[in-house]
Parts: structure tokens; C-alpha cells; sequence
């Protein structure tokens, strides 16, 4: 007979149930995903990616997902970085991603077959990538290893990222995708419409920027400057003249509209004379093209210089500039820039470290810095001393002339000084001329036609920045993220080559998506200068420049709120900008020793030369100029000495981990001078709490809030500065730029104890 009872287990668990509860309850494994942006997709991806943070260890390597997205690529880890105390964060981009457009090249590696290859667009690659080097338009260079990875998935996401990186056309780009997922979904980013334009620095309520899209932008600017007989034109709305010029812009009020259509054929892209600036006493600022028409050309070219002259309060005769004579060209300035990123980049500094400065010479870098700089200043004469109106005249006027019309006005000009003001300046100068950033900066990688006039531009005035620092409310890392941004395929303000592009190519875009734009022209893209799109309101405190001094500053006189106005006998701070050998008031002989490139020369005597020559009288003024005491709120005038323009560290150096200074470099200073700033903000705050009456209250209100990004923990703040502080901050150089170690340059072994200065072949042999 069977038994009907169940039969008894014979299994027997030796584990205690405490232990059980605790495999059970172990936490799963995070899944690793990008953060991404509206329209955003991810296109491609890999496991197991092992990110290098130097060359000669790995111990320091990240492990994590590589993942490419038609804006970026991002390598996702859960590590830490390593060896890095500080991290500036774009609200846009991760810590480990780079956009596709600030991609200069990729190059894959194959260590077990000794090959590697140059990827372009729609190209194959036959054998399976064990590294990945992508070297960046921003001197930056990323390295991976695929050792973990599947074969397979590395080439492809290798492929990908060589595929979106090199779109054939505009439309493709990034930008176009996240406006059109805007307007489907009707939706906001941060609170900022996507079109919303030029938000200020600070709060919501910060002085908005200019974009100069309207008659009425270029209206308020005429009244601002003064220029009376100057009128807005509104002949080529719709773009009906020109397509590379503004619906609106300034002509002088003698000239008809139909005498405007009727000259335009004549210039090459119809670009008539545009008005750029107005001096107060009455000289303008005009860019022009050349004439095409030969026939034609004495003709209209003295049409428009009367009507430039009658627009003269003085009736002064105008003075042109053949900017395509006196400046270098594009190609020479493209091929400066590429040997500046060889030497800075691509050789190795430790090889390269005992020539290092005749190789920058041989760059001619820094010459074409200096021509620029002096070209713009010599017509800066022309307008402040001899009271002519200058005409910038090149080919086409849409790129040296942005170059020298923007440093002429920041010369000129306190308000372009401003971050308002030079935001500005180059929605004026730059976007709505019809400089063409969509092929200068090579999105499209049409490598024919790109050159960093931008860049260019940004150093000159970092230039005047680093010699008058008083004079400029930004500062050097307001620049630098002013370059970076260029470079991100987002901004519409840094997309298209001109204004009627954007339109054309927007509204195309938008009649293939279904897009509805109503009465507005083409799309509104979001515009650079909301910069909360990018960084934090804290992280905003560091375009602020510690050193400026504003138009005129409150203080508080006997509980009485007075405007401080810098008078002809109140120097004291501004001094700063003055030539080193200034004393009194009085510049030294030594200043007027012949130097090279130097606007201040010690003229041989010349019989045979008139006492007044134009080239004496220019000399003369400059002379005048550097022997008085600098206006922080009037002109300046760059000084050209060889010893005077230097080197853009920040810019070009921040990647670099042998060029990194710990605790050095100009953010030391800009530590210590912002957290007394912010004490005499502190000292200001208690004296209106003590001495202010109740009328008062609301006027100070705006003060109550720290303007500075290092604040002082209180009065007479001796803490030092903060232990992440480096030479290349905000930026870290921490695993993105992949070279040797740093104690093995000649330097670095000499300063740790050498005790002669050896060769470069000498030390590599020491071991």
C-alpha cells in the first residue's frame, strides 16, 4: 500500500536566514544613461569603455558606457574623477562630453595591427578599433580604449560618431532638432522660450541684449551715439536688395532708398555701406565693399563719400582703409592658428620646451594679434584727433572689417566695455553684418573656408583686457566661454552665416516638420547670450571682472547714498593701465626707445621731412596719449611692445597639465581682489543698516546680494585661497589632454633638484 503523506524533504539549507535576507535585499546594478536634451536621440553606443586620464599609467583610468547622440558624445561613469578638485559645470554638457561640432578630427588605433586611420564621413573602416582619439577644435584631445568593449560595437559607435560629426548639411545640425521638438511640444527649457533673446548675466531681470533684428535696436542706437544725420533703412526687408545684410540698417540721411537700390548692384553681394558707430564729435564708422563694377566705380565711390561727408556736423572729409592691404587674409590667419595648435597641442612639451618661444614667434600668431590691434588704433587717430570719418573697405566686408570695426568701437567706446554693451557689439558687428560662422567655424567641415577671425577678434581684446583691467566689467573666462560656445551647435547667434540663412533654412525645416510658425520669420533658435541655458546663477559670478570700475559708484557719505564720479585729479586706481615707466604723470625716456612693432617710436630727425607729416602727427598723438594718466570711461590705446602681447594662457593653455599652475597664474589675483571687492560690499551693507534712513532702504536693495564669485568670510579675511585653485580655472586639464607625466620635462627635473640645466636628450636617457 503507497502512503498518501507527502514524502519529506531531503534537501537541507545551511544558510542562515540573515544571510538570505541579505542577497535578497542587494541592490542592483545602476544602468548607466545619458542625460538628453529635447530632440535629442541616442544613435549609438558601447560597454566596458575605459577612458585614459594620462599616457604613462592607467591606474587612473575611468571605466563606463561611451554613448553617441546626434548633439554629443558622453562617456558615462559612476567613477569619480580622479586627481581633479574642482569641476565647472555646463547645465548643457556633462563632465565627459563634448559637442559634435567642437570635433576637429578622429582618429582610431589598432594596437595589434600597428594601424590607425583618419575617419571621415561615410567612410569604412576594416579592422576593429582598440582606441579612439578625438581631438577637439578647443585644443582639447579624448582618448579611449576599447580592451572590455565588443569589437564589433566599438567600431560602429566609432563610425557613428565620425558619421554625425561631419553632417553635409546644415539642416542636420543639432540645433534644428531641438527647436523643432520645442515648438511640437510648445514647451520651455529652464523657463527660457527657445528664441528668447539676449538674457543678462545675473537675474531675469538683468538688462537684456540688443539683437538688432528690429528698426527700432538700430533706432536707440543712433539716438545713443549721437549720430543726427543718420537714418535707419529699411529697403532690403525681406532681404529683397541683399541676402548677407540685415533687413535694417544705418545709411546717411542724404541718400534716398532709390538711389540705395539703384547703387547696390554695383558692390560685390550688394553689400551697400553700412553704418557702424557714431564718435561725439561727429566722425562715423563705416564698413563697405569693394566696387565691382570698374565703370561705375569713381562714380559711386564719391556719391557715397559726399553723402558720408554731409553727414558730418564739420562737413570732414572721409578717409578709407583698404583693410585687404594693411591686414593679413583669412588663409594667413588659419595657418597661424593650426601651427599655435600644433605647438600647443600635438608636440610633445617636453620636447619642445627649450625653443618653445621661437617656435611661437614662427606661428605668427601673435604678429597678426599685434597688426590688428595697431591697424585699429592708427584709425582710431583718424576719428579722435583729426575729426575724419573712416571707411573700412574690403572685398566683400563681412570679415576683417568685423574684426576691426568691433576693436575700433572697444577702443572708443566705455559702453562696449560692458557685458551688455559688447554682447552688443557683436550681435552688431558680427551676426547681423553677415559674418559667416557657419564656414569660419567650419560646422559643415568645409575646411577650404574656415578661419577663427571670432577667435582672433576675442584675443585682441583680451589683450586690452590684460592692459587695462579697470577698464572692462568682464573677464578673461566670460571670453573663453564666449569661444566655447561658438562651438556648441545650439545658439543660433554662432549657426549661420547671415541672417537671411537662417530664415531660408528654418522655414524650410519647418514646413518639412509641420511646424507652424505663424507671423514670425523661420525659427527662433535659442540665443548665446541667455546664459542661464549653460551655467548656474553662482557659476554666472565668474564673467564678472573684480578689478572694474563702473561709470560712477554708490557710497554712503553721513547715511547719505552719493554717486562717486572719477574726476581729472582722481587717478589713483587707474594708473593700472599706464605704461610701467609712468610716474607722475610723465613717461620715461626709456618708453621711447625704438622697440619693434611699437606704436611709440623715437623718431630719427629728417631734415627733409615737414615738421607736421601725418605719420609725426600720429606719432605725437600717441606720444600725448601714453603720457597722461588713463580715463578708465574714455579711450585706450593698446601698447605693442613685445613684452605687452602675450599669450592667451587660459585659452590655450587649460588643457594642458604640464602648463598648470597650482595656486598661480592670474586667478590668484582675481581671488584676493574679489574678497576684498566683496568686503567693501560687506562694509557698504553695514553702513546702510546703521547710518541709511528708511528713503533709502529700496535704492540699496540691489547691493544686499554678494556680487563676486570668492566671497570674504568676513572683515580683514586673511583665509588663503581655496586648494583647487590653478592656473587653468575653472577649467580642469584632468583626462583631456592625454600626454606624459609632467615630471618628466626638463624643467620640472630641474626646478626638483638638478643642479645644471641639462638637455632634453640627456635627461630622456636618465633613468
Amino acid at each position: 500500500m503507497f502512503s498518501l503523506k507527502p514524502p519529506k524533504p531531503t534537501f537541507k539549507s545551511y544558510l542562515l536566514p540573515q544571510a538570505e535576507e541579505n542577497i535578497a535585499s542587494e541592490p542592483r546594478i545602476k544602468k548607466l544613461e545619458p542625460v538628453l536634451l529635447p530632440g535629442e536621440i541616442v544613435v549609438n553606443e558601447v560597454n566596458f569603455v575605459r577612458k585614459c586620464i594620462a599616457t604613462d599609467t592607467s591606474q587612473y583610468d575611468l571605466w563606463g558606457k561611451l554613448v553617441c547622440t546626434n548633439f554629443k558624445i558622453s562617456f558615462i561613469t559612476d567613477d569619480p574623477m580622479p586627481l581633479q578638485k574642482f569641476h565647472f559645470k555646463n547645465l548643457l554638457l556633462g563632465e565627459h562630453d563634448v559637442p559634435l561640432t567642437c570635433i576637429e578630427q578622429i582618429v582610431t588605433v589598432n594596437d595589434t595591427k600597428r594601424k590607425q586611420k583618419v575617419l571621415g564621413p561615410n567612410q569604412k573602416l576594416k579592422f576593429n578599433p582598440t582606441e579612439l582619439i578625438i581631438y577637439c577644435k578647443d585644443f582639447r584631445i579624448v582618448r579611449f580604449r576599447f580592451d572590455e568593449a565588443g569589437p564589433e560595437s566599438a567600431k560602429k559607435v566609432c563610425l557613428a560618431i565620425a558619421h554625425y560629426s561631419q553632417p553635409t548639411d546644415l539642416q542636420l545640425l543639432f540645433a534644428f532638432e531641438y527647436v523643432g521638438e520645442m515648438y511640437h511640444n510648445l514647451a520651455k527649457v529652464n523657463g527660457i522660450d527657445p528664441g528668447g533673446g539676449g538674457g543678462g548675466i545675473g537675474s531675469a531681470s538683468a538688462q537684456q541684449t540688443p539683437l538688432f533684428e528690429t528698426y527700432s535696436d538700430w533706432d536707440r542706437e543712433i539716438k545713443r551715439t549721437g549720430a543726427s544725420e543718420w537714418r535707419v533703412c529699411s529697403v532690403n526687408e525681406g532681404y529683397m536688395i541683399s541676402t548677407c545684410l540685415p533687413e535694417y540698417f544705418v545709411v546717411p540721411s542724404s541718400l534716398a532708398d532709390q538711389d540705395l537700390k539703384l547703387y547696390s548692384y554695383s558692390f560685390i553681394g550688394r553689400r551697400m555701406p553700412l553704418w557702424s558707430w557714431n564718435h561725439p564729435n561727429g566722425s562715423a564708422l563705416v564698413r563697405m565693399a569693394n566696387i565691382k563694377d570698374v565703370l561705375q566705380q569713381r562714380r559711386i565711390d564719391q556719391r557715397i563719400c559726399n553723402a558720408i561727408t554731409r553727414s558730418h556736423p564739420l562737413r570732414s572729409d572721409v578717409y578709407k582703409s583698404d583693410l585687404d592691404k594693411c591686414l593679413p587674409n583669412i588663409q594667413e590667419i588659419q595657418a597661424a592658428h593650426i601651427k599655435l595648435k600644433q605647438l600647443c597641442v600635438n608636440e610633445p612639451f617636453e620636447e619642445t620646451e627649450e625653443k618653445w618661444l621661437s617656435s611661437l614667434e614662427n606661428t605668427r600668431w601673435l604678429e597678426y594679434i599685434r597688426s590688428f590691434l595697431r591697424h585699429s588704433a592708427e584709425l582710431v587717430y583718424m576719428m579722435e584727433c583729426k575729426h575724419v570719418s573712416v571707411v573700412l573697405q574690403e572685398e566683400e566686408g563681412r570679415d576683417l572689417s568685423c574684426v576691426a570695426a568691433s576693436l575700433i568701437q572697444v577702443m572708443l567706446d566705455p559702453y562696449f566695455r560692458t557685458i551688455v554693451g559688447f554682447q552688443s557689439l557683436i550681435q552688431k558687428e558680427w551676426v547681423m553684418a553677415g559674418y559667416q560662422f557657419l564656414d569660419r567655424c567650419n560646422h559643415l567641415k568645409r575646411s577650404d573656408k574656415e578661419s577663427p577671425l571670432f577667435l582672433m577678434f576675442l584675443d585682441c581684446v583680451w589683450q586690452l583686457l590684460e592692459q587695462y583691467p579697470a577698464a572692462f566689467e568682464f573677464s578673461e573666462v566670460y571670453l573663453t566661454l564666449l569661444h566655447d560656445s561658438a562651438r556648441i551647435s545650439l545658439f543660433g547667434t554662432f549657426l549661420f552665416n547671415c541672417p537671411h540663412q537662417r530664415v531660408k533654412e528654418s522655414t524650410e525645416f519647418a514646413i518639412s516638420k509641420n511646424i507652424q510658425l505663424g507671423g514670425e520669420k523661420g525659427l527662433r533658435f535659442p540665443c548665446v547670450w541667455d546664459w542661464s541655458l549653460q551655467f548656474s546663477s553662482r557659476d554666472r559670478l565668474l564673467f564678472h571682472n573684480p578689478l572694474y570700475v563702473g561709470k560712477s559708484a554708490p557710497c554712503v557719505h553721513n547715511g547719505a547714498m552719493k554717486s562717486f564720479k572719477r574726476s581729472k585729479k582722481n587717478y589713483s586706481s587707474t594708473l593700472r593701465g599706464a605704461p610701467p615707466a609712468l610716474k607722475n604723470g610723465i613717461i620715461g625716456e626709456q618708453e621711447f626707445l625704438p622697440r619693434r612693432n611699437s606704436l611709440i617710436l623715437k623718431l630719427k630727425p629728417d631734415l627733409f621731412q615737414p615738421a607736421e607729416s601725418p605719420s609725426h602727427s600720429r606719432e605725437q598723438f600717441f606720444r600725448d596719449w601714453f603720457a597722461k594718466p588713463v580715463d578708465l570711461h574714455g579711450l585706450i590705446l593698446p601698447q605693442l611692445s613685445a613684452t605687452q602681447i602675450k599669450l592667451w594662457k587660459l585659452c590655450y593653455f587649460r588643457w594642458v597639465p604640464e602648463a598648470q599652475i597650482s595656486h598661480g597664474g592670474s586667478v590668484a589675483a582675481f581671488h584676493r581682489v574679489s574678497v576684498l571687492a566683496d568686503e567693501v560690499d560687506m562694509l557698504n551693507r553695514n553702513l546702510r543698516h546703521y547710518k541709511s534712513n528708511s528713503s533709502l532702504q529700496g535704492h540699496c536693495t540691489e547691493l544686499d546680494q554678494s556680487r563676486m564669485y570668492f566671497r570674504a568670510s568676513g572683515f580683514n579675511d586673511t583665509s588663503g585661497a581655496p586648494d583647487f585653485l590653478s592656473s587653468s580655472f575653472p577649467f580642469s586639464p584632468v583626462g583631456n589632454l592625454c600626454r606624459r607625466s609632467i615630471l618628466g620635462t626638463p624643467l620640472s627635473k630641474f626646478l626638483s633638484g638638478a643642479k645644471i640645466w641639462l638637455s632634453t636628450e640627456t635627461l630622456a636617457n636618465e633613468d
